[in-house]
């Protein structure tokens, strides 16, 4: 298939090797031109992902009008807060296409304001296409480095044309399973940031295994009641969108929600301070109010997640929240 990929971050960068290793033909569309250029000439994502070699076949494009007139299916990867104005600047460019491409959604936040999923906005703005989402414990640097991996691809597409895209987009090294939940599918790897910046805490303030294990635990019920109240299924969030993303990113040493939690336990790091001096978006930050928001709305019970955006928004610190997680009410599981 015919693969066109837009935003040029670490993860799009990586979707462009693996797609390219799969025996597809990949166009990697950056946001910048400069970006473009040096992509191009150096055959090297020295700003996101670093070290690695882009095959010579792997198209770099300057601008997206022409890779979109060819391609089978469209990726959109960029952080939360560009994919609408990512969206409106290739609307108007798709009436050229030579086919009816698919829009897949590598995007893991809500928009803010409108609260709205990814596959909401693709499904609003580009209405009768085809869309969906793919998810899981996807470092992109592993996936770079074809370390053994799996995701779950949710669509809007048929049975077979949903199973034809699985197989070009799955090879010995990295697995991909089908879903039909893309509410559930979307929302696990939404969900999946905001909890890891509590693990990051708990591993800031030093506890032990006992207390991040309790902590993930608890916080897999809220993700699974959070996707119920909004129409995904609950078991769609013990699979790889859910636990096994969750699972990922609350350990990682790369992961930048949890190292984002873990800081906000030092002497002196504020929020502000932090995501000032980061060059990378830390999706569960803005996650974290979209949700409060939405829970609120929906009579949704989340305690867990209350107090993260405690921290994050009402100067809550991390010992307070931690405190107030373990005086709770005593109840049953």
């Amino acid at each position: 298939m015919n693969f066109c990929i837009l935003g040029a971050g670490a993860w799009g960068t990586a979707m462009a090797l693996h797609l390219h290793r799969c025996g597809n033909a990949v166009t990697l569309v950056p946001r910048r031109v400069e970006h473009a250029t040096v992509l191009a000439t150096t055959r090297e994502n020295e700003d996101y992902l670093p070290g690695v070699a882009l095959p010579a076949d792997i198209q770099i494009a300057h601008e997206p009008r022409p890779p979109l007139m060819e391609a089978d299916v469209i990726m959109l990867a960029c952080p939360s807060c560009g994919l609408r104005p990512l969206v409106e600047k290739i609307v108007g460019k798709l009436d050229s296409a030579w086919r009816s491409p698919t829009f897949i959604s590598l995007v893991k936040g809500l928009e803010q304001h409108t609260l709205l999923r990814p596959s909401q906005v693709l499904g609003e703005r580009l209405p009768g296409r085809a869309y969906g989402v793919l998810s899981g414990p996807t470092n992109a640097r592993e996936i770079a480095r074809s370390l053994p991996s799996a995701a779950v691809l949710a669509t809007t597409l048929d049975g077979d044309a949903a199973r034809q895209l699985q197989a070009v987009m799955s090879s010995h090294v990295f697995r991909i399973y089908l879903s039909e939940d893309v509410v559930g599918v979307e929302l696990g790897g939404i969900l999946k940031n905001v909890y890891a910046i509590g693990a990051g805490i708990c591993d800031g303030m030093g506890f032990g295994d006992n207390a991040k294990a309790s902590y993930l635990t608890r916080a897999l019920q809220e993700m699974m009641r959070i996707g119920n109240a909004a129409g995904g299924r609950p078991e769609t969030f013990l699979g790889l969108s859910g636990l096994g993303d969750l699972d990922a990113t609350a350990h990682g040493e790369w992961s930048r929600n949890r190292a984002f939690g873990e800081a906000l336990t030092r002497q002196g790091e504020t929020v502000q301070g932090y995501l000032g001096a980061s060059s990378n978006a830390v999706e569960g930050y803005r996650a974290a109010a979209c949700l409060m928001e939405l829970v609120r709305a929906r009579g949704v019970s989340t305690p867990i997640l209350a107090e993260i955006y405690g921290v994050l928004y009402s100067g809550n610190t991390p010992a307070q929240s931690i405190a107030s997680l373990m005086s709770r009410m005593l109840t049953t599981e």
